[in-house]
């Protein structure tokens, strides 16, 4: 049975796919197989050639109906929801012909999506608005995503008139928590190039994200007993928190920046009086400048034990990823088609910066060029998120674009 990119939607974001950080399991929590199992039925109903992995991965292809040679490409969306907002139970509302005012969400009337903090939303006068009811997010991010690609997918089977080579198609576990293409096998889906199909307003083509690091600082703090612990006890949980305090209050934090500007984030912090942690995300989009925030930190950490003499600290830093422009920047025809793709649709595509990280910018770093696209996401992890439905046929109607140009035609 064909699906609308809506109806797809729609079914989509009813199935709770919330990723799970503290999880060590791939993926990290079993429902996101939900999808992927109702993703590879519907992919095989349509005759396309797909299948599952253990990690929840659908691999899919449609073969090159030219008889040219073309480079093969992929368009790639994931699955899972953010742990930031429950995804149970997500009941999606439609507004249709939406007309400026603020929309009160039914089941928490406190939940008011406005113009006034959402100012795109005064774009969208006459367009189908989807939201949830108040209680959950949406899973827009990446939902619109699946369902573009799966609706572009459909199209291209059912309509030879559209030219093109092979196109594949590439749906992810656990984005949200950074392990999204852990297990891609590069050479299964043997690919020139590819898009994420991840990003928001109409027209926005990602082409540069934040390169990232993860710290984690622990503190070795003295122990004693309460009542005689004068001139003795040096508390780790007080020195971890003197740390969190000494950090920039007016910069180099995500609530104090925009733009290019990197930060310095803590998310997370445990402890006891001998030994307490502190878990930062590093974020920068000149990768050098990870560096310096990982030396202003041990700088910082280093000036507060000076105060704890018996007392200690390490600090441990992990590359997650990097700024897909390093890669990017080597191949401009993945760009360049995409921009023409978006222009032959009648859109003025807006080369942006993504203040976060997406798949493709680790499938760029695995000699994959994959510059990400809109797909109409709006106010993503929260009760607030939203989408324009004609955003989201413009973004299946960029995809088929694409197809084509790469076919030469």
């Amino acid at each position: 049975m064909p699906y609308s990119v809506l109806e797809r939607f729609l079914r989509y974001v009813q199935i709770d796919t919330q990723a799970d950080p503290t999880s060590t399991s791939v993926p990290s929590t079993a429902k996101q197989l939900n999808l992927s199992k109702i993703l590879l039925e519907e992919l095989q109903h349509m005759g396309v050639q797909a299948e599952m992995t253990e990690h929840g991965y659908i691999y899919a292809e449609i073969p090159a109906n030219v008889t040219h040679e073309v480079p093969n490409i992929f368009f790639c969306a994931h699955v899972d929801t953010a742990p930031d907002c429950s995804g149970t139970d997500v009941k999606p509302i439609v507004h249709t012909n939406y007309q400026g005012q603020d929309i009160i969400l039914p089941e928490d009337p406190s939940q008011i999506i406005s113009p006034a903090q959402y100012p795109y939303l005064l774009q969208k006068k006459g367009d189908d608005i989807v939201t949830a009811s108040g209680l959950t997010l949406l899973g827009s991010d990446d939902k619109s995503g699946v369902a573009i690609i799966m609706d572009a997918l459909y199209q291209l089977v059912n309509d030879p008139s559209i030219p093109h080579g092979v196109v594949k198609a590439l749906f992810t576990t656990d984005e949200e928590i950074g392990r999204g293409v852990a297990h891609v096998d590069i050479q299964k889906l043997n690919c020139a190039f590819g898009y994420t199909l991840d990003g928001g307003a109409l027209g926005d083509l990602e082409n540069e994200n934040f390169s990232a690091d993860y710290a984690v600082l622990t503190i070795h703090g003295v122990s004693a007993h309460p009542c005689c612990a004068k001139g003795k006890m040096e508390n780790a949980i007080k020195i971890a928190s003197q740390i969190v305090d000494a950090l920039p209050k007016e910069s180099l934090s995500p609530e104090t920046t925009e733009g290019k500007e990197g930060f310095i984030h803590p998310t997370k912090m445990e402890g006891r009086l001998e030994t307490a942690k502190v878990e930062f995300l590093l974020r920068d989009f000149e990768t050098e400048k990870l560096k310096d925030h990982a030396d202003l930190l041990r700088s910082i950490a280093a000036e507060v034990l000076q105060a704890y003499p018996h007392s200690s600290f390490d600090l441990e830093v992990k590359a997650q990823y990097r700024n897909m422009k390093d890669v990017l920047d080597q191949h401009p025809h993945v760009v360049d088609i995409a921009v023409q793709a978006m222009q032959r649709i009648g859109l003025s595509p807006t080369p942006d910066s993504i203040r976060g990280g997406t798949d493709g910018a680790a499938l760029s770093h695995k000699g994959l060029p994959c510059p990400n696209l809109f797909a109409g996401e709006q106010a993503i992890h929260s009760k607030h998120e939203w989408v324009s439905v004609q955003d989201m046929q413009k973004a299946v109607d960029t995809v088929l674009e694409i197809c084509k140009i790469v076919s030469g035609k």
